[in-house]
């Protein structure tokens, strides 16, 4: 059976659509500041193999840990739950634009925005 990655297309298609999300992502004034003194070649890499994993594409994650990756913005940046939905909306409106079918965009926000996410990226 295809995993969620393949069938969104592979390695080529999480690649455009990370680097569509990040586009978004930085025009978007209610999380944009997040990313204000961030390494975005780096923040790029790294949600692309995060989102390889959690997709599919491999079993292998070597990343930060989502608690320890967004402690900071939480308790120094004030990082809340309409931080982490705007993120998902962007996400979502990514796929949209790129022409992914609403069954596949549902299995990504599924996993995206799982109620266990939101608690670890919140530190909750």
């Amino acid at each position: 059976m295809p995993t969620l990655f393949d069938k969104l297309g592979g390695s080529a298609a999480v690649d455009l659509a990370v680097d569509k999300f990040y586009e978004r992502v930085l025009q978007d004034e209610r999380i944009n500041h997040f990313f204000a003194n961030t390494d975005m070649v780096r923040q790029r890499a790294h949600q692309k193999a995060f989102l390889t994993y959690a997709f599919g594409g491999t079993d292998k994650y070597d990343g930060r840990h989502m608690r320890a990756a967004h402690n900071e913005l939480v308790e120094k940046q004030g990082l809340k739950g309409e931080h982490f939905d705007a993120v998902a909306e962007n996400l979502i409106a990514t796929l949209k634009d790129m022409g992914v079918s609403e069954e596949l965009m549902a299995e990504v926000a599924a996993v995206a925005a799982a109620p266990q996410h939101k608690k670890d990226v919140l530190n909750q």
